[in-house]
């Protein structure tokens, strides 16, 4: 029997709690069964009580004041502990029928997701195995970040690198769509749901200083002149971007959490990764109930 669920991701401030608040409000509004699951050791306060709350095994606050850390290598030690304690984690979760949707609150370090292996560790655990548990990480980046292009394609960047450290079904998302829907045209944000690298060029001030009529083919990107004009950074802006186009991988969904609509799309493209409806025993129609009609 399989087991479902998704793993909320992205940087700090992306939205992630509010979005899992949501979705539990969505899905018990639809009699669907879930289950929440906190792993952020920092979190506080819960629009819905977890299921399992990491807080109860170990907190960054106890961390950082006993072991003398601080945040990123205590949320890093809180996640060691976890991985040697996994049972903590895993023993309630054997328990949970394939009717509920587990979701899962990770904290907004992305350093978890780039380049430590503990979370590809911990992803294992929970999809193989006995628990056997058909994951989707649900990637968030703030909507905001369109406003500079540059920095949307380092957001775009790291969900990327997720992808490709967690080797899962994947789905990335804009969120916060309510701070950006009425100072971005439509068309315009189209290009930013499945990013153009000629994003880079639309500014006039931010092209490259180097790439100049007369300037050498190949300029030197660590020339002082190119340096303290900003066009080497510019161009690596460029180049970066350059590889997310290559690669095609990443394109965004866009969530409002206030719009139940958006929130019901979003869980369909979950649904859909997971496979959950294929899984779903087929229900028996409710017995016919005869009525008396009278004369």
């Amino acid at each position: 029997m399989s087991k479902f669920g998704t793993l909320v991701m992205g940087p700090a401030g992306a939205g992630k709690s509010t979005f899992c608040s949501s979705l539990i409000q969505h899905l018990r509004a639809n009699k669907r069964s879930c289950y929440y699951v906190n792993l952020d050791p920092a979190a506080e306060d819960f629009a819905y009580e977890p299921d399992i709350d990491i807080k109860d095994l170990i907190s960054l606050e106890d961390v950082m004041e006993e072991m003398g850390l601080g945040p990123n290598g205590g949320l890093i030690y809180c996640f060691e502990f976890l991985l040697e304690n996994l049972d903590f984690l895993t023993e309630p979760l054997e328990d949970v029928t394939e009717e509920y949707l587990i979701v899962i609150d990770m904290p907004g370090q992305i350093e978890l997701y780039t380049h430590v292996p503990i979370l590809p560790t911990l992803v294992k655990s929970l999809t193989r195995g006995s628990l056997n548990i058909n994951l989707c990480a649900a990637y968030l980046l703030e909507a905001t970040f369109i406003v500079d292009h540059a920095k949307f394609f380092a957001g775009t960047l790291s969900a990327m690198s997720a992808m490709l450290m967690l080797e899962m079904p994947h789905i990335n998302i804009l969120s916060k769509m309510d701070l950006v829907k009425h100072t971005v045209a439509k068309r315009e944000l189209k290009r930013f749901i499945d990013p153009d690298v000629g994003l880079l060029d639309d500014d006039p001030s931010r092209k490259l200083a180097f790439e100049q009529p007369g300037d050498s083919a190949d300029p030197d990107p660590a020339a002082t002149q190119n340096v303290m004009a900003g066009a080497s950074f510019q161009r690596l802006n460029r180049a970066v971007a350059q590889l997310i186009d290559d690669f095609s991988m990443v394109s965004f969904l866009q969530l409002d959490v206030q719009d139940e609509d958006s929130v019901s799309a979003i869980l369909s493209y979950i649904d859909d990764a997971i496979q959950y409806h294929e899984a779903q025993e087929p229900r028996e129609p409710m017995d016919a109930v005869d009525v008396d009609m009278g004369e």
